[in-house]
């Protein structure tokens, strides 16, 4: 059925309805259409538009067309270009002459404004309480971890020792981050649309403001030409999914890393890595990689929306049917990408062992010795160039550096001990630091931030 069949003497062309359907992929909003109608339903009873009667029995048919969609019983007939037809056709079907009201005062323009919110609105709550479970695994391997230390890396060069707990909650802390953008965007998107029209209103008395309310909205929109061509909410979600993909390839790339034989810093469990079809000795980190292949798809995704958005003349344009597709499959990858991030962070292996020892090179504490040679009164730059010919010496004529740093005039046994296996890890103690004390401080911290995150996506 189309809406719009009346202005026409033909039906369009068979490759027009072909190019211009949506329903193969917007049938996800058929809930929150739903949800969408209902409220219009009521509006129009307040406005006068429907009786008691007249609004019982198109919610009644809305509620029958909805028990047959989530039982698989609806059937889609030829005609149906998006789920917003083929529910106003079963509702007509249904209802009789009463369900060709359902559509006063209503546009499919903020119909589907409408529904796209709230979908998105719903969806984002619950990708960040996923994303809130992920940092609460990473808190609780970073605990697990206490005292143990890696060497942190700069440049893909080991640098200085940290420890394990720190490099864990460092990506605690990106996620965090990631969780105050998505916040923020369900806050913005926060908005209904309803009520606004094709583009200008409605000469019926409507009640955007009760609409509003009804579906659980903040508030209802302000200027109805930019309710109905306004997707910054969809551009928002797609920049905070592409980000938060980002944040999750880096993690994914750390982890494929580590499991190299080269580093062997951690051990796939099982049932979170996948085998080779040739080589039966692999164990192969594929969680991990698609983490950091999906994040070129979601890029994608949002270079394509803002291309898409830049040249639209107001207000509403077909062009905004391009809307749905990235955002869904975003919200998917990401989803999928999240929860089983959140199972190989639980099951996985640290070899502490093989992270000490790498971490135990000596090199790796030539900045304590500049530093305690700028606490006794030397300036950083020259301390920097002591320390840095005595390891140069050191790796060219096979010294050990600590013979070395004993028989320097500035330096002696007192700071040899500086040298010694674990020693630098624990010198690391302003606030934020890699170190012991400001570590057990960090991780308070996070456990407080994710309560109050908690509380802000909700737990359910």
């Amino acid at each position: 059925m189309s809406l719009w069949k009346e202005r026409f003497g033909v039906p369009p062309a068979d490759q027009v309805v072909a190019f211009t359907e949506s329903l193969s992929f917007d049938v996800r909003l058929a809930g929150d259409d739903l949800a969408g109608s209902r409220a219009h339903v009521r509006g129009l009873e307040r406005a006068g538009i429907l009786t008691p009667d007249e609004r019982e029995a198109l919610l009644g048919a809305l509620d029958q067309v909805g028990d047959e969609l989530e039982g698989g019983r609806f059937t889609f007939v030829k005609g149906d270009e998006d789920v917003h037809t083929a529910i106003e056709r079963r509702v007509i079907e249904v209802a009789g002459d009463v369900g060709a009201k359902l559509h006063a005062g209503r546009s499919r323009n903020d119909q589907v404004a409408t529904a796209l919110r709230l979908y998105a609105k719903r969806e984002l709550q619950a990708l960040t309480r996923s994303i809130v479970a992920v940092q609460t695994v990473l808190a609780d391997r970073a605990e697990e971890a206490g005292d143990a230390y890696l060497p942190g890396y700069t440049h893909l060069q080991r640098a200085q020792p940290v420890l394990l707990a720190h490099h864990l909650l460092a990506h605690c802390w990106a996620l965090a981050r990631d969780v105050d953008r998505l916040v923020a965007t369900v806050d913005r998107l926060d908005v209904s649309p309803l009520g606004a029209g094709a583009l200008a209103g409605s000469s019926l008395d409507l009640d955007p403001d009760a609409v509003a309310a009804d579906l659980g909205f903040a508030s209802r929109f302000e200027n109805s030409l930019d309710a109905v061509s306004d997707r910054d909410f969809v551009a928002e979600a797609l920049f905070d999914l592409a980000l938060l993909g980002v944040h999750l390839s880096r993690l994914g790339e750390e982890l494929a890393l580590w499991s190299t034989e080269e580093f062997g810093f951690v051990h796939l469990h099982d049932t979170f890595a996948t085998g080779s079809s040739m080589l039966p000795q692999k164990k192969n980190p594929d969680v991990a990689e698609l983490l950091r292949g999906k994040t070129g798809r979601l890029v994608g995704h949002l270079t394509g929306m803002l291309t898409t958005l830049k040249g639209l003349p107001l207000s509403y344009n077909r062009d905004l049917q391009e809307d749905k597709e990235p955002l869904f499959d975003a919200i998917d990858q990401v989803g999928r990408g999240v929860a089983a991030l959140e199972g190989l962070l639980a099951t996985v292996g640290f070899d502490l062992d093989r992270m000490r020892v790498a971490a135990d090179s000596q090199e790796a504490a030539a900045v304590d010795l500049a530093e305690w040679l700028v606490a006794r009164g030397t300036p950083f730059r020259q301390a920097h160039g002591i320390v840095a010919s005595i390891v140069r010496d050191s790796l060219e004529r096979h010294v050990p550096l600590p013979e070395l740093v004993e028989g320097h005039p500035d330096l002696g046994s007192e700071a040899v001990a500086l040298l010694e296996p674990g020693v630098a890890v624990t010198r690391r103690t302003t606030p934020g630091g890699a170190g012991p004390k400001p570590v057990a401080d960090q991780l308070r911290n996070l456990r407080r931030r994710l309560e109050i995150d908690g509380e802000r996506v909700g737990r359910g």
